[in-house]
């Protein structure tokens, strides 16, 4: 079994439309370590995070983190240690147009 360490996934997504930041590719397992959550707006802003299994779209049961504050010009880091297995998904949203940016870190093990 090989183990990369990587950066996963960024994005800055598009207002009020969930993203998909990162897909576990096939035949693979991965641990996400940390998610970065950084506001380059002047203005507080709202993010959602959600993590689907395979197979599903996303639902409520899915979230996270949901309407979670963030103030302006700050950055949250998440250390929460999520399993994913093959196919799984995290999705990101936020409330501001291009003023968000999400970086997800971890290690794939395949």
């Amino acid at each position: 079994m090989a183990t990369v360490y990587k950066v996963l996934g960024q994005v800055s997504p598009a207002a009020n439309t969930a993203n998909t930041v990162y897909t576990v590719p096939a035949a693979t397992s991965t641990v996400v370590s940390t998610i970065m959550i950084c506001n380059l707006d002047n203005t507080a802003r709202t993010y959602n995070l959600a993590v689907v299994p395979s197979g599903q779209s996303l639902a409520q049961k899915n979230y996270i983190a949901f309407a979670a504050p963030i103030p302006a010009t700050d950055s949250i880091g998440l250390t929460i240690g999520i399993t994913l297995a093959a196919n799984d998904s995290i999705s990101v949203y936020s409330n501001s147009t291009v003023n968000l940016a999400f970086s997800v870190f971890g290690s794939e093990i395949s």
